[in-house]
């Protein structure tokens, strides 16, 4: 019994730690699943009506529409601007078929098989005549070419093939545009749903065709807004207020944007650097002039243009060099000189110029033999036999070759980084023998029996050996460049300092506002990832560290000045904005007040309107009116209400003016005849227009969050 008094006597204690240790418990539970949540958020590229999508699966997407696009334009690589404009594709396309995907299945809207398979039989849609599946000789989609490729693909497949790994591209390919075949379809059915809601009638249609050829001739009496000085008005903050709250609809935005003042400074290269590469410029000139081998003088300047030895087109050549040797002689060789073009010194050596043709049509038999002469003497057998009459094509089967023509460009070859012995022999070969001439090719691994068959195209090429290089800066330069901007940014600490101080280290402050987590850089350079994220997660008034970034050639340093929520932008962003709009009222009112209770023309011209006559105005194309440097809508619609003869009943405010108006007269267009039922279709084909702008209604009521900036 004791033992229990005891026990009892511990209850506070023992219900206190025990509630303890349940609260660690509940409280660990609870930090971790904050964490897990917190870890799956970061890995959300976005959010579109409450579907996410994580960065893996993005990426797979973005890595799908690339693969699309290299077999489709025969590419090995993007650039980094076709790469942006990828995701941004990949990125849009996600959130209309999420969109789309909603909407359609409230209406029940679906792309059957079925329909699916009606549409590659019928072959009509411009989408599949991107397909490789397109008929050569009408120039159309073909289904049946389609099928046979999807039982080869699984064959392939099943066999394991050599082809199988091109198969799976062409599969892949295929499955992308069936997917956004489906896409497109049901896209195209709900908006003809929407454009079905918009009818027609003969009423309005009659209305319509009078409203775009009913043709108006007056006279006009103007009094410009810019007549009247800003000074004349006042302008209150009830006045800016009660105008901003009249359209506040038009300063609304659907995401989040930040306004920003940075600086970026550009390292350049320094004058000490500029000598020292001179000096490997002058070395190149003194080497060309002396004599030596081109391709040795350029390999050791180390030029970013190599020489492989070949004569290529004015279009190979780039466009400082082209424009270098308009004013060279054969032989020659230029002073070092600055091209702006690619901010580069450049020495050209002219070493000569001949006619070749731009494309040949030949033929080859390949030879070899067991040893050197016995190759040798198959090859001139051969040729032998081609110049005494034999078949070519007969020889070359009888080799286990076709022997059939083909052609060859200069795009083929003149951009090629290097040529070996083989590869120059070979070209020189076909650009040098004339059609119908035959000859024995000797190469480091057997003979070609080469014969050349056509000649196209006779073109300028240019032999030109150059020495290019970057003016770039010195390690020491851009070690100096950074201290000296790393200094101004430990110094500087707000944006207060920052502007105070920058004239000081040499620097500028600039401004861009309403930047958007959607863009791709920062002030317009590249590699500026972090930077931005920076932005989008700093608190106005903050200042960044300083981004290297860039071409490794840009410092930078960035301020957040404001942050403008999702919603309506405030009064204060739209002042310039709404102010004017209230000057614009106000210098209506007083001009509406001058022309107060004129009847004519002359009237208001006695009141100071500018008067001039204006013609072909019609109620469905706003008249731009020159005195007001204005298009005025307002203007068109009341012409169209006052008959021929009328003066205006009132004052119409304009964008630009306050007018008054004589209609001379009335008449429809020339040529212009009523059609009810083609004037209905008209109305149909723009209510279907109109429909197809549904997307833009519906992406602002879609909560999308956009977080590629944290990953791309």
């Amino acid at each position: 019994m004791a033992a229990i008094g005891k026990i009892r006597s511990w209850g506070p204690v023992l219900a206190t730690v025990i509630g303890l240790a349940l609260f660690a418990f509940i409280a660990e539970e609870m930090f971790r699943s904050c964490e897990a949540t917190s870890n799956e958020r970061r890995q959300q590229v976005g959010e579109v009506l409450g579907k996410k999508i994580s960065v893996q699966d993005f990426q797979s997407l973005v890595d799908e529409y690339q693969d699309v696009l290299k077999l489709s334009q025969g590419r090995d690589n993007l650039s980094e601007d076709e790469l942006n404009q990828v995701k941004d594709q990949v990125w849009q396309q996600f959130v209309n078929e999420t969109i789309l995907e909603q909407e359609a299945e409230k209406l029940g809207l679906t792309v059957t098989d079925e329909e699916l398979q009606n549409i590659l039989k019928a072959g009509t849609n411009p989408m599949l005549a991107q397909t490789p599946f397109v008929n050569q000789q009408t120039g159309r989609f073909d289904v049946t070419q389609l099928t046979k490729f999807l039982a080869d693909y699984k064959k392939a497949q099943q066999a394991g093939s050599e082809m199988a790994e091109q198969y799976q591209k062409i599969y892949n390919y295929w499955k992308f545009m069936e997917k956004n075949l489906r896409q497109q379809t049901l896209a195209q059915k709900y908006q003809t749903l929407l454009a079905q809601c918009l009818i027609s009638n003969p009423v309005s249609a009659k209305m319509a065709f009078e409203a775009q050829n009913q043709e108006s001739d007056i006279l006009l009496a103007a009094v410009p807004y810019t007549s009247i000085k800003d000074t004349e008005v006042e302008v209150s903050d009830a006045d800016l207020k009660a105008k901003y709250n009249e359209q506040k609809e038009m300063f609304k935005q659907i995401f989040e944007s930040r306004d920003i003042k940075y600086v970026d400074f550009q390292v350049v290269a320094s004058a000490a650097d500029r000598a020292e590469l001179m000096k490997t410029m002058n070395e190149a000139k003194q080497q060309f002039e002396a004599g030596q081998a081109p391709a040795e003088v350029v390999r050791k300047a180390h030029s970013q243009l190599p020489y492989v030895g070949m004569a290529v087109t004015r279009s190979a050549l780039s466009p400082d060099v082209a424009a270098k040797i308009d004013s060279m002689q054969i032989g020659q060789v230029s002073a070092p000189f600055e091209s702006k073009y690619d901010n580069s010194f450049n020495v050209v050596k002219f070493i000569g110029k001949s006619q070749q043709p731009d494309s040949v049509e030949f033929r080859l038999i390949q030879v070899a033999a067991e040893t050197p002469d016995a190759t040798k003497q198959r090859a001139d057998s051969i040729l032998k036999a081609v110049q005494g009459g034999a078949d070519f094509e007969a020889l070359a089967k009888k080799y286990g070759q076709t022997g059939e023509k083909q052609w060859m460009t200069s795009a083929m070859y003149e951009r090629s980084q290097s040529l070996d012995a083989d590869s120059k022999l070979y070209i020189t070969s076909i650009n040098t023998l004339g059609a119908g001439e035959t000859k024995n090719v000797e190469m480091s691994q057997g003979n070609l029996i080469l014969q050349v068959t056509a000649r196209r195209a006779m073109v300028d090429k240019y032999d030109v050996a150059v020495v290019k290089h970057t003016i770039d800066f010195s390690k020491d330069t851009y070690s100096q460049a950074y201290n000296n901007f790393s200094q101004y940014v430990s110094e500087n600490k707000t944006l207060e300092d920052l502007e105070k101080n920058a004239q000081k280290f040499g620097l500028k402050v600039q401004e861009r506002k309403d930047i958007f987590n959607s863009e791709h850089n920062v002030a317009g350079l590249r590699a500026t990832r972090e930077t931005m994220k920076w932005i989008f997660d700093a608190k106005a008034g903050e200042v960044s560290p300083l981004y290297e970034c860039g071409s490794n050639d840009h410092l930078l340093v960035v301020a957040l000045t404001k942050i403008h929520p999702a919603g309506y932008r405030d009064l204060a962003d739209m002042e310039d904005v709404v102010k004017q709009e209230v000057i614009n009222d106000k210098k209506f009112a007083k001009a509406a007040e001058k022309l107060a209770g004129v009847k004519d023309i002359a009237a208001a011209k006695a009141k100071g309107a500018t008067v001039d006559s204006v013609r072909q105005i019609t109620f469905a194309a706003p008249v731009f009116v020159q005195a007001a440097g204005a298009s005025e809508p307002a203007l068109s619609g009341a012409v169209a209400a006052v008959k021929a003869g009328q003066f205006s009943p009132a004052v119409v405010k304009g964008n630009g003016a306050a007018y008054l108006f004589q209609v001379l007269s009335k008449k429809e267009r020339e040529g212009s005849k009523f059609d009810a039922k083609q004037q209905q279709t008209q109305l149909q084909q723009q209510a279907l227009q109109a429909a197809s702008r549904f997307m833009n209604e519906l992406y602002q009521k879609a909560e999308i969050k956009d977080n590629r900036y944290l990953f791309f």
